[in-house]
Parts: structure tokens; C-alpha cells; sequence
């Protein structure tokens, strides 16, 4: 017998079947492929996007993205959605933010009271998910609006506008600055410490996904839902801390953003970003229907976006082509996972 690790999927191996396993044991080939294929074609219409100034602006775009993406796949792996993710970034640096300008806090005292906000937000709809039975795409989508309204009522009436600056005065921005803000010049190019958080959350994301029981009570959450609770596995638990740390990713996603810039912008976007992030996990592999997926396939989907991103502008379409561009991925990435899907059904789960 061989088992599919952190699937239960246990079937006897035949040369017949062998390289089917092989395939459904990765759910992040696809996305690896697609990502290949990206930067082949962009890399040779756009050769500077290979160099060290393109790679660190593709590699800008995918780490912010990234973290919100390996998040929000962790949850779609248990049979779960997302939408509040971009929002929560936007409200808990606003919030970050107020409490700076207006309120005279330090940036270390600020970020913690935005931190316990984000993770309050993400307890909240994860509570609201286990105990009601609403579907959490409408929880959050509610959360979003919500998060939405109050925010922009917030910045208006407190600050008189949606827009602080001018916020690297504040008592400890210097050592927020190296956390969250500092940079490297590598040639041509200029990589952000971003970069290190995008690879440090995908690092623990695929370990705890892979080796550990919470991951596998993710898979269970997603795979056999009534199975898992009958067996025991803390289904309930697990899915309020996967909304958690979905929240913690939304922080730490504004948090970058409001250091790099030293102040926040706030705007009625948001939702879009959010869709972004289930985009880019399913563009990584993970099933809309839950039970099949990885944190590292939805990184792979990053940086197949941030590619696609960079190279139609080096090319010099018009912007709205990305968005043309990404439906297409999209569409290709549906029609994959529909086979796995279909392909999942036809293996005895133990």
C-alpha cells in the first residue's frame, strides 16, 4: 500500500497508476509549469525582466501577495473562504496608523493594538463560520464591508481624511523600519524584506500543512468534513485558527505596506485584492471544493501572477490585458483542478 501524504489517500501501487499518484501528490506541478511557461514567453519579448532589476520588482509584486495567497489557500485546503483578507490589511494599518498620528503612540504599541484587532476580526469570522453554518464566503464578504465602511468613516471623521503621512517620526519606527521596511541593493535591483517574510510564512505554511496534525486536520476539514468530526479530529478548532491566521497574514500584508510608505492610504478597493488571493491559490492548485492543496503551490501562483503582472507592462500592453490574462490562467487552472477533482473521486479515501 502507499499513501498519498496528507491526503489519506491510500490506494495499491501499479505501474499503470504509479505516475497518476505521482501527479495528484503534487498540486503545485501545474502552477510550476504555467510558471515556466510565463516567463519563457514575457522573458523573451521583455529580456530585462530576467534581470536583477525585473526579478526583484516580480519578486515586489509576489511577496506581499504571496503571504495573503498562502493564507487564504491553507483555508480553501479546509473547505473554506476568505474575502476580507485585503481589507484587513487596509483597516488594521489605517488603524496602526491613527493611533500614531493622532493618538501620539509609539509604532511598537500601535502594531500590537492593530495586531489584536486583525486576530479579534479573524476569531470573529471564524466563530460566526463554525457555529452559524453560513457559508464563509458570505461571513467574510460581510466582514469585508463592514471592516469597508468603518474604515473610511474612521480615517474621515478622525484625520478629516483618507490619506496619513509622515508617520517615520513616531518613537521606534527606526527598528519597525528594519523589521518590516529595509532593503537590498543587488545590482540592478532593489529586493525588499518582504521578501523574507513572503518565504518564512510559505516555509512554515508547507511544514505544518505536511508534517504536523493540525495539518492534517486541515485536510480532513476539507476532504471529509462529517468523517473528520466523527473521528475525532477538532474540525470546529481548526477551522477559528485557520480564520486567525488569515487575519495575522491580512496585518502583517498592511503592516509592510504602511512601513514601506511611512503612512496609508485608504480607498474603496479591497474586495478585488481579495479575490486575488483565491485567484492565486487556485492558480497553486488548491480545489475550491476543499481537501486538496498546498501553501506552497499558492507562492508558485504568486509569482506565475507577479510574472504576468511585470510582463505585460515591459511589453507594453495595455494594463487591462493583465486582468484579460489572469482570466485565462484562471480559466486553464479550473479546467486542471476539475480533473483532479474528478480524479480524487475515483481513489478510496482510508
Amino acid at each position: 500500500m502507499v499513501e498519498l501524504p496528507g491526503h489519506g489517500i491510500s490506494r495499491v501501487a501499479t505501474p499503470r497508476t504509479t505516475w497518476g499518484r505521482w501527479v495528484l501528490a503534487r498540486p503545485s506541478l501545474p502552477a510550476l509549469i504555467g510558471l515556466v511557461l510565463v516567463v519563457a514567453f514575457f522573458g523573451a519579448q521583455a529580456p530585462e525582466l530576467l534581470g536583477t532589476a525585473g526579478l526583484a520588482d516580480v519578486l515586489d509584486v509576489a511577496a506581499t501577495l504571496g503571504i495573503g495567497a498562502v493564507a487564504v489557500a491553507l483555508l480553501l485546503v479546509a473547505g473554506q473562504f476568505d474575502l476580507s483578507v485585503g481589507m484587513l490589511a487596509l483597516a488594521s494599518s489605517a488603524l496602526t496608523a491613527l493611533l500614531i498620528h493622532h493618538a501620539g503612540w509609539g509604532i511598537w504599541p500601535a502594531l500590537a493594538a492593530s495586531f489584536g484587532g486583525a486576530l479579534l476580526i479573524g476569531l470573529v469570522n471564524g466563530v460566526l463560520v463554525v457555529n452559524t453554518g453560513l457559508p464563509s464566503f458570505l461571513v467574510t464578504l460581510a466582514s469585508f464591508l463592514v471592516l469597508q465602511g468603518t474604515t473610511l468613516a474612521g480615517m474621515q471623521s478622525i484625520g478629516g481624511s483618507t490619506r496619513i503621512e509622515g508617520l517615520d517620526d513616531a518613537p521606534g519606527w527606526a527598528s519597525a523600519a528594519t523589521l518590516f521596511g529595509s532593503t537590498t541593493q543587488l545590482g540592478d535591483g532593489r529586493f525588499r524584506v518582504s521578501l523574507l517574510w513572503w518565504l518564512g510564512v510559505t516555509v512554515v505554511a508547507t511544514w505544518a500543512l505536511w508534517r504536523t496534525k493540525f495539518g492534517n486536520a486541515v485536510f480532513a476539514s476539507g476532504g471529509a468534513r462529517t468523517a473528520a468530526r466523527e473521528l475525532g479530529v477538532p474540525v470546529r478548532r481548526t477551522t477559528v485558527s485557520l480564520f486567525c491566521l488569515s487575519a495575522i497574514a491580512g496585518w502583517l500584508i498592511g503592516t509592510l505596506g504602511l512601513v514601506r510608505f511611512a503612512g496609508v492610504e485608504v480607498s474603496n478597493s479591497g474586495l478585488s485584492t481579495g479575490i486575488d488571493y483565491i485567484v492565486i491559490a487556485v492558480l497553486g492548485g488548491c480545489l475550491l471544493a476543499g481537501g486538496y492543496g498546498s501553501a506552497f503551490g499558492a507562492a508558485i501562483g504568486a509569482l506565475l501572477y507577479a510574472v504576468a503582472h511585470e510582463g505585460i507592462e515591459l511589453v507594453g500592453w495595455d494594463a487591462p490585458w493583465f486582468r484579460a490574462f489572469l482570466g485565462v490562467l484562471l480559466l486553464v487552472a479550473l479546467l486542471a483542478n476539475g480533473v483532479v477533482g474528478h480524479r480524487l473521486k475515483g481513489v478510496p479515501r482510508s
